[in-house]
């Protein structure tokens, strides 16, 4: 079951099937494209492969009568969708905007491109300010809307300048990092908003050290996160303390909802069952949320993307 249609549904699918032919696809599972393997079905749903199809959809949404919802899925590192699905357009970009460039010390990287890739590859030619991203399961184009980080850095600390197009009014444009507002795990930029490419700024550095760094970062992690269906920190840290902490100081790791269950290895992390519910998941991080507000007056703000939740969607 998908949820309830936003706008014309039928009138895009109708405008995009024009360019895409059998590649637009209806009702297509979005669980499996997230790292919780949980969730509802994309009314519509497209892998983007070129900035000619993705201005395309651009021109479709922008005329479509009463417009439609649109989702960037990304690599679904950070995303939960309501079991219902997401009602709207969901797309997630490849083909070019999976490559990327070096140039000395400047890294020009398209959306999709994979974080810990882009840390390996800069880190093996020399290239010192990504080491850190080698740990963040996503994509280019999703940290740069959460202003993903990890490690003592961030995408903030070296990005330069990002393409941004917006689905609904059609605006593409390079965007210098200063305009975004980067700041902890958030951006200015908004859903229906695509990175389509970014350019980082790197400093020279010794292959070897990079290397040896990332290794550390992935045995630490290795040693001290969850694996499985997950989506990474469920809630930000808030300031001078750590969410992970509090929710263990509150009694609920451990805690499971149905089909979910807070990690007994770092309480800041949801893991779910295979075959297991969104809605369980959704569960759980409200319980948390309230059990740590009860015993703390602190209120845990959602690191995790939510799709289809209602006043919870971010």
């Amino acid at each position: 079951m998908t949820a309830a249609p936003t706008g014309d549904v039928e009138a895009l699918a109708a405008g995009l099937e024009v360019v895409f032919g059998s590649r637009l696809r209806r009702d297509e599972p979005l669980g499996p494209m997230t790292t919780y393997r949980v969730g509802g079905p994309a009314a519509l749903f497209v892998e983007v492969e070129t900035p000619a199809e993705l201005a395309a959809i651009s021109a479709a949404v922008g005329r479509t009568p009463g417009g439609v919802a649109v989702l960037v899925v990304g690599k679904g590192s950070n995303l939960l969708v309501h079991d219902d699905g997401f009602a709207g357009l969901a797309l997630r970009l490849g083909g070019d905007f999976a490559d990327f460039t070096i140039d000395g010390t400047g890294v020009v990287a398209g959306g999709a491109v994979a974080l810990p890739v882009l840390a390996r590859q800069t880190g093996a030619a020399g290239l010192t300010g990504l080491e850190w991203a080698v740990g963040v399961p996503g994509s280019v184009g999703g940290g740069v809307r959460m202003n993903a980080g990890g490690h003592g850095s961030d995408i903030a600390a070296s990005l330069v300048r990002v393409r941004l197009l917006d689905l609904h009014n059609g605006e593409d444009e390079d965007v210098p990092a200063a305009d975004l507002h980067l700041g902890y795990r958030r951006s200015t930029v908004r859903s229906g908003q695509v990175v389509s490419r970014a350019t980082f700024a790197l400093a020279p550095g010794d292959p070897e050290v990079a290397m040896a760094e990332i290794a550390e970062i992935v045995r630490w992690r290795r040693d001290h996160q969850p694996g499985g269906p997950n989506a990474g920190s469920v809630f930000t840290n808030p300031e001078g303390d750590s969410a992970g902490r509090l929710i263990d100081a509150a009694g609920a790791k451990g805690l499971r909802s149905g089909t979910a269950e807070v990690s007994t290895k770092h309480a800041n992390f949801i893991q779910a069952d295979p075959g297991g519910r969104a809605a369980d998941v959704h569960a759980l991080m409200v319980e948390v949320r309230d059990r740590v507000r009860a015993a703390t007056g602190i209120t845990l703000v959602p690191e995790t993307r939510l799709v289809g939740f209602g006043g919870d969607d971010r």
